[in-house]
């Protein structure tokens, strides 16, 4: 199938010499037509006066000049004579049936079968995109003889709409059977002769002159055109080693087409010959304008630029039909050292340079700005610049050009704003966000996309301060945050959150039974600021997380609910199967690369807890980061390492204090290495400075 789309492009009818074509829009200035233009526009009079304005509005008649011939619903030029058009009749009588249900099939689709014709490829207007604003007749459909199947493409580029039906499920469509249809026709040679090619007239002159294009550079690139009765269009000719192979034409209704059968290059290629700077644009009248600012060096593609880029992988050259001209001219190409690319400024005109950069290789590509035409909008291409800025202005754009985007590879230049925002602290948290409590904001802020490591022997109050931390950051910054708490239930970690939140105990028995409980009111004013505030991953089931997917709903969260950090809460209550091949250290070191890339790439501070290992002959005393079971990769990857101790000995001190010990602090902006002391309020779960 895919062979019959390619046929479909490539195939034109045998009594035409010339093919309609869709290319890149050009500024609005026309004054001259072709035989596909329609009988009412105007004519070119003998005077030297330009008869139209440089900024028609579009033509809207369809009527179709005397002159044209019409094969198959398709308009062309043809030395041949003129055949009457041609009705579709049914196939033998044994297929009348099977072709009727195809033509009706083909016509509810909005396809014209009673001017195509049965075995040959038909021209027709696309019933999708209704052949754009020239109403081209795009859309190519070929019946099968015997009336079984058909297919169809339309090759604007900004429809694209393909397809094909058959008449039964049991019909055996022709084109399963690449044999059947021909691949490649034979290229055409032409001579400027041949083709009744002439130097420009007056008029013509006075058009590429309103577009600062001077009579000399069109002589040089021989820009010429080809008389229809008392109409004209502008012939692009297209050289290589002074040898004419292709022809690009251009009428009043700035519709483009070309010579049929001939083969697809660069205009303008023979400038580039031993060249090792390039500048590849999308129109011809686009080289032309790099000519006026003095680069002659300079070539145009033919056929435009795609509606975007594609998702695909690069086609081998043999089928990447839409570039072909880049192969045809690889030996060009692959001498320069520096490509640069001045596509237009819109979508079209960026999907052809990335398009471009692929095939002939990013690390030798540059790609231009285009300046502002106002405080909105920016000029669209090289011929724009031109007109409306002069030569110097588009010289020095091409001169500017900027290094082509390589993904992964960066200049600082592409973070000065970003610097600049550092050193001024435009945001006013470079320093990081206070944790809320004075003795600890000297060796511990929060940095958004940093990872911290928190560990402790158990019971020692690490997702309890974890907790309390969160609650200050959330009174003093308006945080929000994804909470992926396993060990907690959810009505457990409420109650502890609520607590630190009202400052009072959620019961009075027991460790409450001093202290005023919060009122119902208090606790409905409370729901609502943990539905506001926190976000749960939990899993639902009983299988156990992966890291993977705590930070798919992580992500989720910051883009739906702008949380600011995320608590991973442990490390042992996820799922940690790994291939066999693959030790727990390095199984380790590539999880806490994802979590890194996720708080990096999210602006998210993520709090990752982590137990040490069974420690032996325990006295006591705080373990260290290198005790976390698992790696040492916790404190080799991790931004900041913090260890919670609670002593536990009242003859070694007061039994509710708790030490707030940082061991590693990578970003010495937000704090150093040292120990803090905090009270611990057994009512509330609150934690307090020590006086």
């Amino acid at each position: 199938m895919r062979l019959l789309y390619n046929s479909l492009h490539k195939l034109s009818l045998k009594p035409t010499s010339s093919v309609l074509m869709g290319s890149k829009q050009f500024l609005k200035s026309t004054f001259f037509s072709n035989p596909l233009t329609p009988a009412s526009h105007r004519r070119l009079s003998n005077t030297r006066k330009l008869p139209f304005s440089a900024f028609p509005s579009k033509p809207t008649s369809r009527t179709q000049p005397c002159c044209l011939i019409k094969t198959n619903g398709y308009s062309s030029v043809s030395e041949a004579s003129d055949p009457r058009a041609v009705v579709l009749e049914d196939p033998e009588e044994k297929n009348a049936s099977q072709f009727r249900i195809l033509k009706q099939k083909l016509e509810d689709l909005g396809l014209e079968c009673d001017i195509s014709v049965p075995g040959q490829f038909n021209h027709l207007i696309c019933p999708m995109c209704n052949g754009g604003d020239q109403e081209e007749r795009s859309l190519s459909l070929f019946i099968e003889q015997d009336g079984s199947s058909a297919l169809w493409v339309c090759f604007r580029a900004k429809c694209g709409w393909r397809g094909s039906t058959r008449a039964f499920a049991e019909s055996k469509p022709a084109y399963e059977r690449p044999n059947k249809i021909a691949r490649i026709k034979k290229i055409r040679e032409i001579t400027i002769e041949d083709l009744g090619l002439e130097p420009p007239c007056d008029e013509i002159v006075a058009y590429f002159s309103e577009r600062m294009i001077s009579k000399e550079t069109m002589q040089r690139n021989a820009v010429m055109q080809k008389r229809y009765d008392d109409q004209f269009a502008i012939a692009f000719t297209y050289w290589r080693n002074g040898n004419l192979i292709s022809c690009k034409y251009r009428d009043i209704n700035k519709k483009f087409w070309q010579e049929a059968d001939t083969e697809k290059i660069f205009y303008g290629l023979d400038d580039i010959k031993e060249a090792s700077d390039i500048i590849i644009v999308e129109g011809e009248m686009d080289k032309l304008a790099m000519e006026e600012a003095g680069f002659r060096n300079c070539v145009s593609v033919p056929d435009g630029a795609p509606p975007c880029v594609s998702e695909k992988d690069l086609p081998p050259k043999e089928t990447d039909t839409k570039y072909q001209y880049l192969w045809n001219c690889k030996e060009y190409l692959k001498k320069a050292s520096r490509i640069i690319l001045a596509t237009d400024g819109d979508v079209p005109g960026q999907a052809l340079a990335e398009e471009l950069a692929r095939r002939v290789g990013r690390e030798r590509c540059w790609r231009v700005k285009w300046p502002k035409k106002n405080e909105v909008d920016h000029f669209k291409d090289a011929n724009e610049v031109l007109m409306y800025m002069g030569p110097d202005v588009l010289k020095e754009v091409i001169e500017n050009a900027e290094l082509y985007p390589i993904r992964g590879l960066f200049n600082f230049k592409d973070y000065f704003s970003e610097i600049d925002a550092y050193y001024y602290r435009t945001f006013g948290d470079e320093f990081g966000a206070s944790t809320g409590w004075r003795s600890l904001n000297h060796l511990y802020n929060v940095v958004l996309g940093e990872l911290t490591v928190v560990t402790g022997v158990p019971n020692s109050g690490k997702s309890e301060w974890i907790d309390a931390l969160l609650c200050n950051l959330n009174e003093s910054m308006g945080w929000k945050f994804a909470l992926c708490s396993m060990e907690n239930k959810v009505r457990e970690h409420a109650r502890k959150l609520l607590e630190k939140h009202m400052k009072k105990p959620f019961f009075n028995v027991r460790y409450g039974e001093s202290a005023q409980r919060m009122s119902p009111e208090e606790l409905e004013q409370g729901k609502e600021w943990l539905n506001e505030t926190f976000h749960l991953i939990r899993c639902e089931d009983d299988a156990l997380p992966s890291i993977k997917w705590v930070l798919d709903l992580a992500k989720a969260a910051v883009l739906r609910h702008g949380v600011r950090g995320l608590v991973i809460d442990p490390y042992n209550e996820l799922d940690h199967q790994r291939p066999s091949s693959q030790t727990e250290t390095e199984y380790v070191s590539q999880m806490l690369t994802q979590v890194k890339r996720f708080a990096q790439h999210h602006a998210c501070h993520v709090w990752f807890v982590a137990h040490p290992r069974q420690l032996q002959n325990w006295a006591g005393e705080p373990p260290n980061l290198y005790d976390i079971s698992g790696s040492a990769h916790f404190i080799n990857k991790c931004d900041n390492g913090i260890v919670v101790h609670r002593n536990r000995d009242p003859d070694a001190g007061p039994v509710d204090q708790v030490q707030i010990i940082v061991r590693k602090v990578r970003n010495k902006v937000a704090g150093t290495i040292g120990e803090a002391y905090l009270a611990y309020d057994r009512v509330t779960g609150r934690y307090i400075d020590i006086q």
